[in-house]
């Protein structure tokens, strides 16, 4: 009989079973126990199936990149510790100091101050292009060009990406990694067109309930091959609760893409005839600028994106803030099953630039709106109450 010490030290004995769960097990361990050196070598070098070291590898870590890269067409994928880590870990295992980039001028902010950064720190070129210009894409493309960078679904304009055209301005040399975090697989898959990497936060659609902090990135095996070895040494692993969680979250995905697009396509339409509104920016309104490439790519799956402009600027926004609250709140992310509203030009690209904020068309009078799983009539007259003018 062992002493209180070893028997409590060595608790939490799991008996064998056979029955196998309905739901996935959390596996919150920072390694996985080995008979020996020998199977420590076997399951290391691939040659037994296994895990050793969560950093590494993880059952959930792997389910969860497993049904995201068979949502995405692919067979191989990355979790990160944050859509972020997930860009870092794509980037970071193509480029090298004298590689040069091609990316969107319309970008989420934080892509836009990565690739600066990288560009300062370790001489990688970076040239950000109009996307809907295809003559100056091409004229951006020099020898060195190593990946072409862009949004599926721009934030916060949304605006459509022709990736047909891309990949055939790219060529087969350049690596096209797409951000498909807007759109979803359900909205389009990137790789029927033509993308070598598809990148989420999975912390926004993936998961769907704003309680996650989670990137990942899907592609062919040798390219997740060098991104994994990216994550691997630059610390950008995902926690395998997160990773449980947004798991949980692909289950309803296409249901709740569906849902979001119904209701955010009906407030699309009632917002376009509001007098306080100065202007729409919804990919299924014919008004807006990429309507036509949103028929060819996403068909009716517009998504649950709306950015809205009013006159006048960040005063007149946050009074609106103010009347939406708490029904409504102001959160500086998007896709949580909740509606909720944010500031662009004061949140997500608050740290670019003034010039190149104002060349991504993110100006101080557009609020975006990131329609949630609520009826849409308890949102438009909340909406309409919000927009109407203070006495």
């Amino acid at each position: 009989m062992t002493h209180p010490a070893t028997t409590a030290t060595r608790g939490g004995h799991v008996p064998p079973f056979s029955t196998p769960p309905s739901a996935p097990a959390i596996y919150m361990t920072t390694a996985f126990d080995l008979p020996g050196l020998a199977e420590f070598e076997e399951v290391l070098a691939g040659r037994e199936p296994g895990y050793f070291y969560t950093r590494v590898e993880n059952p959930n870590h792997e389910a969860f990149t497993h049904d995201v890269a068979r949502l995405e067409g692919f067979e191989h994928g990355v979790a990160c510790a944050s859509g972020m880590g997930a860009l870092s870990a794509a980037v970071l295992s193509v480029v090298k100091t004298g590689d040069h980039i091609v990316c969107a001028r319309a970008i989420y902010g934080s892509t836009h101050q990565f690739l600066l950064q990288l560009q300062a720190s370790f001489q990688v070129n970076v040239t950000f292009v109009d996307l809907n210009d295809l003559e100056s894409v091409r004229k951006a493309i020099r020898p060195s060009t190593k990946m072409m960078i862009c949004e599926s679904v721009s934030n916060p304009l949304l605006e459509v990406t022709d990736l047909q055209a891309l990949r055939q301005i790219a060529g087969s040399s350049i690596t096209l990694l797409v951000d498909n975090t807007f759109a979803t697989p359900c909205g389009i898959r990137p790789k029927d067109y033509g993308a070598d990497i598809v990148w989420h936060s999975a912390s926004k659609y993936l998961n769907g309930h704003g309680d996650v902090m989670l990137g990942v990135i899907v592609g062919g095996e040798e390219a997740m091959r060098k991104a994994r070895t990216s994550m691997l040494l630059y610390g950008l692993n995902a926690n395998p609760m997160e990773c449980w969680l947004a798991t949980r979250g692909l289950r309803t995905l296409p249901l709740r893409m569906a849902r979001v697009t119904q209701t955010a396509q009906q407030l699309a339409h009632w917002l376009a005839t509001h007098p306080r509104v100065k202007k729409v920016f919804y990919p299924g309104l014919t008004s807006h600028s990429t309507h036509q490439l949103a028929q060819k790519y996403l068909q009716d799956r517009f998504g649950g994106m709306i950015s809205i402009e009013i006159e006048g600027g960040v005063s007149e926004i946050d009074a609106i803030f103010h009347k939406l609250a708490p029904a409504i709140p102001f959160s500086p992310t998007l896709a949580d099953a909740r509606t909720t509203v944010s500031y662009p030009a004061g949140t997500s690209h608050k740290f670019m630039a003034a010039k190149d904020r104002e060349a991504c068309g993110v100006t101080a009078g557009i609020f975006r709106l990131s329609v949630g799983l609520e009826d849409f009539e308890d949102l438009k007259q909340e909406l309409d109450r919000a927009l109407a003018p203070t006495g």
